[in-house]
């Protein structure tokens, strides 16, 4: 369901805000099976315990959330092995439901089976899929919560966490670096980001936006504009990068339509946004990515009061059109 493309951090102010007035701490790598980037002001954490600590939470989301180890708590449940939740699955479903109720159809994260047939949850794509026989599995009124464990209306309903789980995952350590005592950081997670404070010149954290023509596959290098986080998330979603083309010659993008079963297409070419939470900013992105241009627009507006986006749509010339409700 989810992309791995999203907004990527400037490497140029990545770079000024780690080189200190202040003492910043730095990790670098990989979790999640992308690369990660922790900047923050910790007087007692040196940076071979703050990459502990990254590894640590790394290892907690796969083991509870990842549909690509068979191990997962998540994969157990998607086979009908348990139906029992941790932690982070109740926080994750929960949030996914909220998302899922107010999107009229266009969140779900229900799409596993489809997801899985058109190629996109590590499994072999199917030229032609049932699509018709797939939607009788998906959607918010096929599960709910009962305490601490997660009753499906039918056994074949399984869960794709790929559109929140990576945000999720940045709040996680952007919680663990606050419980250090830092009071400024950023946290950068295969582009999904969460910020707080300054950086090591006394600046606002800042994050650049790609643009999004297909097959962009180097972050960073081409950017379309940029946004100033204060105390905030951002996440990106978008088809340029993660697509494929079938026997066919037809391009299969991974952001697949809840309601309809196929990938969505539309003039909104990527959707940046600025929320609370990385976890919320994730799930939203996709919501809108999904939606289409038209009621992405509309729905944005209804929200500018909690939710800042960045749009940047097919200007139908060759060129692109840009729709926001963040300042900066």
């Amino acid at each position: 369901m989810k992309r791995y493309f999203i907004a990527i951090l400037l490497a140029g102010i990545a770079a000024t805000a780690c080189m200190s007035r202040k003492q910043y701490t730095v990790a670098d790598g990989v979790m999640l099976g992308t690369t990660f980037h922790v900047c923050a002001e910790l007087a007692d954490m040196p940076s071979q315990r703050l990459y502990a600590e990254i590894m640590r939470i790394d290892a907690e989301m796969k083991a509870s959330m990842s549909i690509f180890d068979e191990r997962s708590l998540l994969s157990r449940i998607n086979r009908g092995e348990t139906d029992s939740l941790d932690e982070y699955l109740i926080d994750n479903l929960s949030l996914a439901r909220r998302i899922g109720g107010f999107s009229g159809g266009s969140y779900d994260i229900t799409v596993k089976p489809l997801t899985d047939a058109w190629g996109f949850a590590a499994k072999n794509a199917a030229e032609n899929p049932d699509v018709d026989s797939l939607l009788q599995f998906v959607g918010c009124d096929k599960w709910r919560i009962e305490g601490g464990r997660v009753v499906k209306t039918d056994p074949r309903v399984q869960f794709d966490l790929n559109s929140i789980a990576k945000g999720y995952t940045v709040d996680k350590v952007a919680e663990m670096l606050e419980r250090a005592g830092a009071e400024n950081y950023l946290v950068e997670v295969g582009g999904e980001v969460r910020c707080r404070g300054v950086n090591g010149a006394g600046n606002v954290w800042t994050v650049g936006i790609d643009n999004p023509y297909e097959g962009n596959m180097s972050p960073g290098a081409d950017l379309c504009g940029a946004v100033q986080l204060r105390d905030r998330a951002l996440a990106t979603s978008g088809n340029y990068r993660r697509f494929r083309i079938d026997g066919n010659g037809r391009k299969i993008v991974h952001t697949i339509n809840p309601r309809t079963g196929y990938g969505s297409v539309s003039r909104l070419l990527s959707a940046t946004v600025v929320a609370a939470t990385c976890a919320e900013a994730d799930a939203l992105a996709t919501m809108f990515m999904t939606a289409g241009a038209d009621s992405a627009i509309e729905t944005a507006e209804s929200m500018r009061d909690s939710v800042g986006v960045f749009f940047i749509l097919d200007d139908g010339n060759g060129g692109y059109e840009i729709f926001k409700t963040i300042d900066r």
